[in-house]
């Protein structure tokens, strides 16, 4: 049987999926609906857009199941170093480094390296959300390695954000109001983080939203330990768990959201459930194509994207792809049809970012934060 210590190829493939949506792969669905008209395309394409405030789309899941993943690999990187005996003094020194590194590399990638004063700065970001809420999941992780108490851990975060959200008093606002102008996650934003928010009087990113996201890393750890610390169960056996928890999670999330709204803008519980429960289905369908039934061949173009996917994130951000892959094709999509050269435009950006990413792979060059 696999050594489950082993870097998980599934969750590889599932990141570079993840990730894929949002260097281009969205932009691919647009433009092959607004083409091609197919009405499953067309309502592909509606779900590549974020509701304003409440609801949910597939867009709304992107970002979720990647800071669900970082959870999963947790139990295998801190998992065996806690087994060969490393000190957890210098685990959660490794934890809190990584957190407020990316902190700094969202901060970067908002507002670039002294371009704008302190006081226009946005200082909120994906980055940043991906850091601390990875950040704490791993410290409650390292110091209480138990399955049922991270849940209850991880439950108690989202009752006191409920709480929060519910009875916390907003001045000029009903108790309760939960409308990006009143509610108490965007106040509490207002007051504490410097600079700007990304809405002007709310960020989608700030401090308060960030503390159910931790719940968010933890049930990805508990899929990570049920893959790395059942090495007695088969394959098979592991897939039906993490589908069962998939299942009551967005149950759970389901009748939940009909007192607490589905809303990514406030991560509110509710959002936190269904987002979790899609998340462990998808690990279980990858992990069980991949890592079961050992179908991989597939699985390159993904995974080329998936095991360096920061640096894909922040060159998506920082480099001109479009310039290069136009220095390369424009010629070609010139001669062509203004719908096909539309189109070719999309896959040509896709193919040379994804070559980028896999001269990276193919030497083995991988950021680690």
């Amino acid at each position: 049987m696999q050594q489950e210590n082993k870097r998980l190829l599934s969750l590889d493939a599932l990141r570079g999926f993840d990730m894929f949506w949002i260097t281009g792969g969205d932009e691919l669905i647009h433009i092959g609906a607004k083409i091609f008209g197919w009405g499953w395309l067309v309502v592909l394409s509606q779900q590549f857009h974020h509701p304003e405030w409440n609801g949910l789309s597939a867009y709304d899941c992107i970002f979720p199941l990647f800071i669900f993943m970082a959870g999963v690999s947790v139990p295998f990187s801190f998992g065996s170093r806690m087994e060969k005996g490393v000190p957890k003094h210098k685990l959660a020194k490794k934890a809190i480094q990584r957190g407020l590194i990316l902190v700094l590399l969202g901060i970067v990638y908002n507002n670039g390296i002294l371009v704008k004063s302190f006081s226009e700065m946005r200082y909120a970001s994906v980055l940043g959300r991906i850091g601390l809420a990875g950040m704490f999941a791993q410290l409650l992780y390292l110091y209480n390695p138990s399955a049922l108490k991270l849940l209850i851990q991880g439950a108690v975060l989202l009752l006191i954000y409920w709480a929060f959200l519910s009875w916390f008093p907003v001045p000029g606002c009903p108790l309760g109001t939960m409308t990006m102008e009143c509610n108490p996650a965007s106040y509490i934003d207002q007051l504490i983080l410097p600079g700007k928010l990304y809405k002007g009087i709310h960020d989608p990113e700030g401090f308060a939203s960030t503390i159910p996201a931790v719940m968010t890393g933890l049930l990805g750890i508990l899929a990570g330990m049920r893959i790395r610390n059942h090495q007695t169960q088969s394959g098979e056996k592991k897939v039906h768990y993490l589908m069962r928890y998939g299942a009551i999670a967005l149950i759970l999330g389901v009748v939940w959201s009909f007192f607490w709204p589905l809303n990514k803008n406030l991560w509110t519980g509710s959002f936190v459930l269904v987002v979790g429960g899609i998340s462990f289905l998808l690990l279980a369908l990858f992990y069980w194509v991949i890592d079961v039934k050992k179908l991989r061949r597939w699985t390159l173009f993904f995974v080329v994207i998936g095991t360096n996917s920061i640096v894909i994130y922040l060159l998506s951000h920082f480099v001109d792809i479009g310039y290069t892959a136009n220095a390369l094709f424009g010629g070609l999509l010139a001669s062509l049809g203004p719908a096909a050269a539309e189109l070719g435009e999309v896959l040509t950006y896709i193919l040379v970012q994804w070559c980028l990413m896999y001269v990276l792979y193919k030497n083995k060059w991988f950021l680690k934060v």
